[in-house]
């Protein structure tokens, strides 16, 4: 008997002897079947009009417009808007000059069109604008690639093609702001495969958001760009064209710019446009100063205000056309994330480079006070570097999967994070903190600051006096700062305030040249690569981006990778909430306040959704001008 027979006398199935041929024929049909088998599964070449980073897009492929719109709004009127200080170019790309307002780089500015576009009822979720459809592989997460709208066309008539897409990006990470090297740096290649496909291949297959990213980048004319007397690396004044639903009209350099509807914008009729850009024009006025541009408003200059001045809004609000009903006043709850707005230390400072020292200076900060004293209590402080999201840490221990994160960074991360939650300093708001400031000193004695006889403390090793100066382009935040600074004094610390010009202001923020200031780091639903600009090592020393503080710790620049990296939405919130942690206790800031509402003031003449974005008021994109006052 041999092995055949011995294997077949034990089935069920095989109950005579068979040749040695059809032996062979079984064999290779069993081998063929079992190779099938454990063959991988077959790879899907996405081709969709829509992407979200994580789940499926809220709206179907043949969705009519958006829910937070009016689809049936009119069309025509002017929006007036004001904008306080100056600008002096019309490239917001690069890291010279002050842009001017509507002129954003990411996004849907009104100038210039992206590939894709960005809803604002959903975390994160891209719908097609020049690019028709996202094209990608469900299993090699190496390559996106976007096909454009043949029916995309410039403001001079000419085609939207991938040759544009792929200069806008080279042009861009060549000689645009630093935030471009950053925010893109996954990608290794960028590539026209036909005029109107075009396709980025990224070093990292990890990154679930940098498709989404990419596609928000506005696009530019590269025969505008290119043509001689224009140069991409300088400031402008001379109006440039883009493909988007408005163009610029009129340019009075520093003082205002307007922008008129085009009527043969290609995109209109996009399920993603209806509804939106109804005003024929949008203008920016500049002002000086914000009390000029309250009394502006209530001379009727220009038609919606929104109020960021908590006195402000409390107590001059108090006009005849508010009084009479000209001027709607309103208050609207929002799901916003708030970031963190505070005092931002310096760490490139030697003086604030303890963090015993910037635990220390927090306590002469009185929020409680201040607020009733100059925002009638209107505001709440800030104790997350996510705010008002679930993305903030809010929880009084770590638990769960942020407990699993941190526990991985435990030896490289400050113990306290395991066994505190980070609040900043409370008062009674009465103005008396002593037990606060008796805090503050006894820090500051421990970190070796004595003090001397002109009653400034200095290092008893290092002879570094405690002396800075905080630096702001805004007069209306020295009310705040001014009893800050006294509290300062009588722990022995000597600081005043400057204020800039708004140019000069932000020469001085791109060169990191300022001891304290105070700033806020804005975050959306699904935070990913702009982290890198915030906090990353790699971005502390170069110029123009937005790592402010100066921070530099490998267990951030590894937890933001992971952030980028999330394969999933609860993955995302939980690495989020650890990086909250994280910074938190490295109290590189001061936290000031927020709101979760909108202080909007506007002339009657405006017209507005029923039921807004709970992201963005979205006045010049999907409000109007309403059908009875265009004929007064």
């Amino acid at each position: 008997m041999n092995k055949v027979d011995r294997h077949c006398e034990r089935s069920e199935v095989i109950q005579k002897p068979i040749s040695l041929k059809q032996w062979i024929a079984a064999s290779l049909a069993l081998l063929a079947m079992t190779c099938l088998l454990t063959l991988p599964a077959q790879a899907e070449i996405i081709k969709s009009p829509s992407i979200a980073m994580h789940g499926s897009p809220k709206y179907a492929d043949n969705f009519t417009h958006l829910d937070y719109v009016n689809p049936d709004a009119p069309k025509g009127g002017s929006l007036k808007q004001s904008v306080v200080g100056n600008f002096d170019s019309l490239n917001p790309f690069i890291i010279k000059g002050s842009p001017a307002a509507g002129m954003t780089f990411l996004g849907q500015s009104l100038l210039y069109d992206s590939l894709m576009e960005q809803s604002n009822d959903e975390p994160f979720s891209m719908y097609g604008l020049l690019a028709e459809t996202i094209e990608y592989d469900t299993e090699d997460k190496s390559w996106v690639a976007f096909n454009l709208n043949a029916n995309a066309k410039w403001h001079d008539g000419k085609q939207v093609t991938a040759d544009d897409v792929v200069w806008s990006f080279n042009i861009f990470l060549e000689k645009g702001s630093p935030f471009f090297k950053a925010y893109y740096g996954d990608v290794t290649k960028v590539e026209a495969t036909s005029p109107t496909r075009v396709k980025f291949t990224f070093k990292d297959t990890n990154n679930a958001e940098l498709a989404l990213i990419i596609s928000q980048l506005a696009i530019l004319p590269k025969h505008y760009w290119t043509s001689e007397g224009n140069d991409f690396s300088k400031t402008t004044l001379d109006a440039p064209f883009g493909s988007g639903p408005y163009m610029i009209d009129k340019i009075d350099a520093g003082r205002s710019i307007a922008y008129k509807r085009v009527d043969s914008y290609w995109a209109k009729d996009l399920p993603i446009n209806k509804g939106r850009f109804n005003f024929d024009a949008q203008i920016f006025d500049y002002y000086k100063d914000s009390n000029v541009a309250l009394e502006a408003f209530f001379a009727n200059e220009y038609d919606v205000r929104t109020e960021n001045v908590a006195k402000l809004w409390n107590t001059a609000y108090d006009a005849a056309p508010v009084k009479d009903g000209r001027i709607q006043k309103e208050e609207i709850q929002h799901r916003r994330p708030q970031g963190m707005q505070g005092f931002l230390y310096n760490l490139r400072k030697p003086i604030f480079q303890d963090k015993a020292v910037r635990q220390a200076l927090e306590n002469a900060f009185d929020f409680e006070w201040s607020n009733k004293q100059f925002a009638y209590g209107g505001y709440k402080r800030t104790n997350s570097y996510f705010e008002n999201s679930e993305l903030a840490a809010t929880d009084a221990l770590p638990t769960g999967r942020v407990l699993e994160i941190l526990e991985t960074y435990r030896g490289k991360i400050p113990d306290e994070i395991f066994t505190t939650r980070y609040q900043p300093p409370k008062t009674d708001g009465s103005g008396n903190l002593r037990g606060n400031l008796r805090t503050a000193m006894k820090l500051l004695d421990e970190a070796g600051y004595k003090l001397g006889d002109d009653g400034i403390r200095t290092h008893e090793k290092t002879g570094t006096r405690l002396e800075f100066e905080i630096m702001d382009s805004n007069p209306l935040f020295e009310r705040w700062v001014l009893p800050m600074i006294a509290n300062l004094k009588k722990i022995g610390v000597q600081a005043n305030f400057r204020v800039l010009d708004p140019a000069q202001y932000q020469n001085r923020i791109n060169e990191f040249d300022y001891d304290m200031t105070i700033g806020s780091m804005g975050q959306s639903s699904s935070p990913g690569n702009e982290q890198r600009d915030y906090w990353a090592s790699a971005k502390a020393d170069i110029a123009g981006s937005r790592n402010y503080i100066g921070v530099k710790d490998p267990v951030i620049d590894d937890i933001i990778e992971k952030i980028i990296q999330a394969p999933s939405r609860d993955e995302l919130v939980a690495l989020t909430q650890s990086l909250d942690r994280i910074l938190l206790s490295g109290h590189y800031v001061i936290p000031q306040w927020h709101i979760d509402y909108w202080r909007i003031a506007y002339w009657n003449k405006l017209g507005r959704p029923d039921n807004l974005s709970h992201l963005t008021p979205a006045i010049g994109d999907t409000w109007w001008q309403k059908e009875t006052d265009k004929a007064e």
